[in-house]
């Protein structure tokens, strides 16, 4: 078993908590998380860069002049690519799909080797619980800088903490979720993770079942 400081709301430690190795002490695997967090990339490109080809120009439906005797070069239209005003070639189009599949179980091992790694590098902290009185999020920042977080933070609230999700939503470097959201792509864009003891729990409960 893995065994970590909790802390109280106001950033101080107050106990300590036991963690399953089996959700918590996942042996390293780069190769496996660098695929899930590239799939996890590309799902989230909305491909919505998109530049017009020649046929998508207005005009230049006639020749601009006759193919022979005029000294120019041959050119069939003026919305041709290399005219100003003309289209684009190869320019990006919202019909190209970056999408890519993953395997659940990949996914799932993934999460949990990135987890581990947050323990092995001292990148996690547990908070006693994220229930916040009135959603106040000076509470959250108290908490945070307590604590000595000083750079980019996800924390995961679990279910019957949802609802505190509100008063850390605007901190800066913060990236609030409820537990069951927890990704690599943002573990690994993250400094720090902070967890309830209920997070744990519910992390546990799904994880180990």
């Amino acid at each position: 078993m893995i065994k970590l400081d909790v802390y109280n709301i106001e950033g101080k430690k107050e106990s300590d908590i036991e963690l399953n190795d089996t959700v918590f002490g996942v042996e390293k695997n780069d190769a496996l998380v660098h695929q899930v967090y590239v799939a996890q990339a590309a799902n989230r490109r909305s491909g919505s860069a998109h530049t017009k080809s020649r046929s998508d120009r207005r005009g230049g439906g006639k020749k601009p002049w006759k193919q022979k005797g005029t000294g120019n070069a041959r050119t069939g239209s003026i919305r041709n690519p290399i005219w100003r005003g003309g289209g684009v070639t190869f320019g990006p189009l919202n019909t190209r799909n970056f999408k890519k599949s993953i395997n659940a179980k990949m996914k799932r091992k993934a999460l949990l080797v990135a987890l581990s790694e947050k323990v092995r590098g001292d990148k996690i902290r547990i908070v006693d619980s994220l229930n916040v009185a009135d959603n106040k999020t000076k509470v959250v920042a108290n908490m945070i800088a307590g604590m000595g977080l000083d750079k980019s933070i996800v924390i995961g609230f679990s279910i019957d903490e949802s609802g505190s999700y509100i008063a850390a939503r605007n901190i800066n470097k913060v990236n609030a979720m409820e537990t069951g959201q927890l990704n690599v792509f943002d573990l690994l864009n993250s400094e720090y993770l902070v967890l309830s003891k209920d997070s744990i729990k519910q992390l546990t409960n799904k994880y180990t079942a």
